[in-house]
């Protein structure tokens, strides 16, 4: 009995989540990458690949790593 009404439950949950991405009219999902909300964008922030490049090609050096033993 629990099984069902777990099984149920989930499948509705999916149903009711698919509704959004089946009745668009783009019928594409928005992207989820930092760098592409323009909210984000006004503010000045990205998503952390896009900033640690910017860094390293801001001071033109490459992170070393030094082996102490």
């Amino acid at each position: 009995m629990k099984l069902l009404l777990t099984i149920s439950l989930v499948a509705l949950a999916m149903i009711l989540l698919s509704v959004g991405v089946i009745f668009r009219k783009d019928k594409q999902f928005r992207s989820q990458h930092l760098s592409q909300s323009a909210a984000m964008r006004e503010r000045g922030i990205g998503c952390v690949v896009s900033e640690d490049r910017k860094a390293r090609n801001k001071e033109n050096k490459k992170i070393k790593i030094n082996d102490h033993e």
